[in-house]
């Protein structure tokens, strides 16, 4: 009889327990300042709208796990501007738990900086210019809030909302640009209109799609003197194309442009006719070696040609040595197993007698880097690791010989748990030392190191959300070495207006960032992995996703101001590791396959456009780890062939013919 009360106590107990029926997270609309921390709290109420006592709430990120963090406790703490999705859980005893999902948009801080263009100097009296006003915050964030535009003398030059600049009468004003307590002050002479004549020259008139052609406009006074420091308006037609304010005109299309600069009242037009590039060429597919067990990461070529090397990924523990002598049948004939999941990246020492690999998600949680020596190539064996530091993982290692006389090798590793670079001393292999670190100065949260690509003691590292920096670290131009690196410049650009489309398709919280980068030239070609937060609905196999992610082309003429000034957005893929050689580039474009462009002369607009994609090679395999599916991640190029490593379909070789295609010769 005891017990039988007993349980009608505690089923009279349990319907006395009403459940959760409606959560409140607060702030409503929560926002923060990017790199700043915000506390969300709950409330939990019942069908009858009372507030429920005794709930335990837990918060968890849903997503943008690289743009910042979530405590259990509701402590959001922002490490960029964009969008951090939150699920909250709220749990009673006698109650079935409950949930929502809350988004917290990170927001730039105050203007700090105003950047203006083009910077006019001199306008003729009657001339208008459009100029564009960029807010920026402390942390180099693009506001998106129009600047405020005023002119300390109308009657000379008057300025409109939207920054519509027009010359009314001689002499000089100020405009000024502002937002909060940023300003920038631009220095205007108005002349009145004395304009004769004005001439058009172009730098050539013929050219192919994607070649730059200068425009160089002369204009004369009554007195027949030139009259300089003038900014034309510029326009063309018909077809595609750009041209800058300093009259630099690419075309895309083929055919005749008609260039026109406008001073004031007068004009002057100028025609240049471009015929089509015809850079494309087929390629022929030397050989290929599926994987099977575990999906394909990095690729490397040893120097002497012969052999090859793929790491894993998905749980994969092993990295592979591939006897590459016969092109058309590729052997594997050794690999290392390392306590990890995924040997992500791996390269040789220039000499080739050792080979360095990452090491990400080691039971012992001790990652790192493994050192290898290569005697037989082969065969290659485990001679040391180094974990000191950078036990959270290693996601890429780029390894750099010092010039002689110095002749040092360092490897420059990325730490996966702090967002630092790592310059690990391997002069003597089996006895590797840690020779400085150095990472951005911000709060740890949103701070990731991707890549990093050493060139003529400069180092260039691929910061996700801090965009390109630029390091000396041993080139001398801010008197760094690998002992202590020098800050040279920093590209950051926003990423959020860049992919706002990905996230209208798959919504908040998904992976963008500057992913990797490589100098040739004058310039710097970084990609950008992006990847949307959720797949299609209802779709499965190679219907639910995709990769997106663009390549830009920076101007490094100026090594303290980069500047992009070209583009490839793909119309199908992302882009992710880059090979560049002999002006063309190579590229992993994950579903969008392996592709060849051409990089030759001077770059500007989007080279997709222009017609300069050489070569096209879908790497999906019916016998690989993924049936039918590419996912190219990347490409290494030796003696003239391209060695491209595919996530499902493991390593294919392939050559690029130098001639239009032919019947082959019996």
């Amino acid at each position: 009889m005891l017990v039988f009360t007993l349980v009608l106590a505690l089923a009279f107990q349990q319907q006395q327990t009403p459940d959760i029926a409606r959560l409140e997270v607060l702030p409503e609309n929560p926002t923060v300042i990017a790199e700043d921390t915000l506390r969300l709290t709950a409330r939990a109420y019942d069908a009858a709208g009372n507030e429920l006592r005794d709930v335990r709430f837990q918060f968890s990120s849903a997503g943008g796990v690289f743009e910042g963090s979530v405590d259990a406790d509701g402590l959001v703490r922002s490490g960029s501007t964009g969008t951090i999705p939150v699920r909250v859980t709220a749990s009673r005893t006698g109650s079935p738990p409950m949930s929502e999902r809350v988004e917290v948009r990170m927001v730039p801080g105050p203007a700090a900086r105003i950047a203006v263009a083009p910077g006019v100097g001199r306008l003729i009296a009657g001339q208008r210019i459009r100029l564009d006003g960029s807010a920026f915050s402390a942390a180099g964030d693009l506001r998106t809030e129009p600047v405020a535009w005023s002119s300390s003398a109308p009657d000379v030059a008057t300025i409109m909302e939207g920054g519509l600049l027009t010359a009314v009468a001689p002499g000089r004003a100020s405009i000024t640009a502002r937002e909060g307590s940023a300003e920038h002050r631009l220095e205007v002479e108005v002349l009145a209109d004395d304009i004769s004549s004005i001439s058009l020259t172009p730098s050539h008139r013929d050219a192919r799609r994607g070649d730059v052609i200068r425009f160089t406009a002369t204009v004369r006074d009554r007195a027949g003197r030139e009259i300089t420091g003038l900014t034309p308006a510029w326009s063309f037609s018909p077809g595609q194309g750009m041209i800058e304010q300093d009259g630099t005109f690419v075309g895309y299309d083929a055919g005749d442009y008609q260039v026109t600069a406008r001073v004031g009242s007068r004009s002057a037009d100028a025609t240049v006719r471009l015929s089509h590039r015809d850079v494309r060429r087929p390629v022929t597919v030397l050989g290929r070696l599926p994987r099977t067990a575990f999906t394909t990461e990095e690729v490397w070529v040893h120097p002497n040609g012969e052999v090859a090397y793929l790491g894993t990924g998905s749980g994969g523990d092993r990295m592979y040595a591939i006897d590459i002598r016969d092109r058309s049948n590729p052997v594997v004939t050794d690999s290392l197993v390392a306590d990890t999941r995924r040997v992500n990246d791996l390269s040789t020492t220039p000499d080739g007698r050792y080979l360095v690999h990452t090491r990400e998600g080691a039971s012992s949680r001790r990652n790192g880097i493994v050192i290898a020596h290569l005697y037989d190539p082969r065969h290659p064996q485990v001679i040391a690791e180094f974990t000191d530091g950078v036990t959270a993982g290693v996601h890429s290692a780029f390894i750099y010989q010092q010039p002689e006389p110095d002749g040092r090798v360092h490897v420059y590793a990325t730490n996966n748990g702090t967002g630092a670079i790592h310059i690990i001393d391997i002069t003597d292999p089996y006895n590797p030392v840690e020779a400085s670190r150095w990472r951005t100065p911000r709060p740890d949260a949103g701070r990731t190191l991707h890549d990093v690509d050493v060139q003529d003691g400069l180092a260039y590292l691929s910061y996700w959300n801090d965009g390109l920096v630029i390091l000396d670290v041993g080139n001398g131009v801010k008197g760094g070495s690998p002992e202590n690196p020098q800050f040279v410049s920093q590209f950051k650009y926003d990423l959020n207006d860049m992919y706002r489309e990905v996230e209208l398709v798959g919504g908040s919280g998904f992976i963008r960032g500057t992913h990797t980068a490589w100098r040739y030239n004058d310039y710097v070609f970084i990609a950008d992995e992006v990847f949307p937060a959720n797949p299609v609905r209802g779709a499965r196999d190679a219907a639910a996703f995709r990769a997106y992610g663009n390549l830009q082309v920076l101007d490094v003429s100026d090594l303290e101001n980069p500047r992009a000034v070209a583009w490839y957005e793909p119309e199908f893929g992302g882009s992710h590791n880059i090979w560049v050689e002999n002006d063309r580039l190579y590229l992993g474009a994950y579903n969008g396959g392996f592709r060849i462009f051409d990089v030759s002369g001077e770059l500007r607009g989007d080279l997709r456009a222009q017609g300069r994609e050489i070569a096209h090679l879908n790497t999906a395999d019916m016998d690989g780890n993924v049936a039918n599916t590419a996912m190219t991640w990347g490409v290494v190029v030796h003696d003239g062939l391209a060695f491209v490593n595919d996530m499902y379909n493991g390593l294919w070789i392939v050559r690029l013919e130098d001639e239009p295609w032919s019947v082959p010769a019996n």
